[in-house]
């Protein structure tokens, strides 16, 4: 197994971590980007209400997209010295800056060697489904809402086929990176009920994803849920690498990062 780099903050800062929620409805995502509301600057716009001039805009373990949900995001913030606000006080400090749709969990000195995205081994996300004849108003930011019966054994048998380490390109939006990934998990799995129906729960794990690929599995197992896909098919479609073959990606919306793992730093975020 290689050896992952160790990370230090710049001389004299000193690197926390955060742990971080958002509502993704109002967002591009995590990533600052121009002349868009992003997670990323939110939380350093708070970070700067408090001082620590100098300090580098923080770092999330991944990149969400435009509309996904975070419950459990696990970022870096490198703090230089003599900045006034000691962790323990730093949520409770940073919430007050920040609009309802945002909140910083908690907030710990960071372990020695600590990188919020590089450092991270396992990402996990939950997108979640709502199976029921009529749409719920509660759940209409949460999750995708879904008419029709859903077979979820099929679903299941269909997603075992996926894990394990293979080329994801078929399941993967204008990916220019390589696309051979290892999937560790993905199953669908009973959430809470809800009056005529039921919430389903597509839980997702791997160390890394290509873009839009978990909303490219989930889209292919609805499919066979729907029965306009055969089980014996997906193993096919991912064989074949043609994204043309999967499913549609499901909409951002259903779509929540819920938890981090980091392997020999002994840190874990978030649901397992």
């Amino acid at each position: 197994m290689t050896e992952r780099p160790v990370f230090t903050p710049p001389e004299g800062f000193t690197r926390l971590r955060l742990t971080v929620a958002w509502d993704g409805a109002d967002f591009v995502g995590w990533q600052a980007q121009a002349n868009a509301p992003s997670v990323q600057e939110t939380l350093d716009a708070a970070r700067a209400r408090l001082g620590g001039e100098g300090a580098a805009r923080p770092v999330a373990a991944g990149r969400t997209d435009a509309g996904v949900h975070a419950d459990a995001m696990p970022v870096h913030l490198d703090v230089p010295p003599g900045f006034r606000v000691p962790p323990d006080r730093l949520a409770r400090a940073l919430n007050a800056h920040l609009p309802p749709t945002v909140a910083v969990l908690d907030a710990v000195p960071a372990p020695a060697g600590f990188h919020a995205r590089f450092s991270c081994t396992e990402r996990r996300y939950v997108y979640r489904l709502l199976a029921a004849p009529q749409r719920h108003p509660l759940w209409a930011d949460r999750a995708l809402h879904v008419s029709g019966p859903l077979d979820v054994e099929a679903m299941n048998r269909a997603a075992a086929a996926l894990i394990g380490t293979h080329d994801f390109a078929a399941f993967a939006t204008r990916e220019d990176r390589q696309t051979v990934r290892e999937l560790r998990a993905l199953t669908v799995r009973p959430g809470p009920a809800v009056t005529g129906g039921r919430v389903w729960e597509v839980h997702v794990a791997g160390e890394s994803f290509l873009r839009h690929m978990v909303r490219g599995l989930v889209g292919t197992l609805l499919l066979v849920g729907g029965g306009r896909l055969e089980e014996r098919e997906v193993a096919a479609i991912l064989a074949g690498g043609m994204r043309a073959h999967a499913g549609a990606n499901v909409p951002a919306h259903g779509l929540t990062f819920a938890g981090a793992s980091y392997a020999g730093l002994g840190v874990e975020i978030g649901e397992g």
